[in-house]
């Protein structure tokens, strides 16, 4: 066995799979979280959901990018 083989049980993790990223901010108007792009609600469910349905909503992120509203302030529109 090598080194690195005998330390792996070290590092396992048994969370639950999740999309978020960290930068968790619910945007008003569709209450989706910009980071994820789970709903609110959805957030404060997963640790309950099954993996399944968990796979479902994780599939149907991607769609959801278009529903948040881009702020048109902040740094970026003062350099223009």
């Amino acid at each position: 066995m090598s080194k690195a083989e005998n330390t792996d049980h070290i590092w396992s993790r048994a969370e639950i799979e999740s999309p978020c990223i960290k930068i968790c901010v619910i945007e008003p108007k569709s209450r989706l979280c910009t980071g994820c792009l789970r709903s609110i609600d959805e957030i404060g469910a997963w640790s309950r959901m099954t993996p399944e349905v968990r796979a479902e909503i994780m599939a149907d992120l991607p769609a959801r990018a278009g529903q948040i509203t881009k702020r048109r302030g902040g740094r970026a529109a003062r350099l223009k």
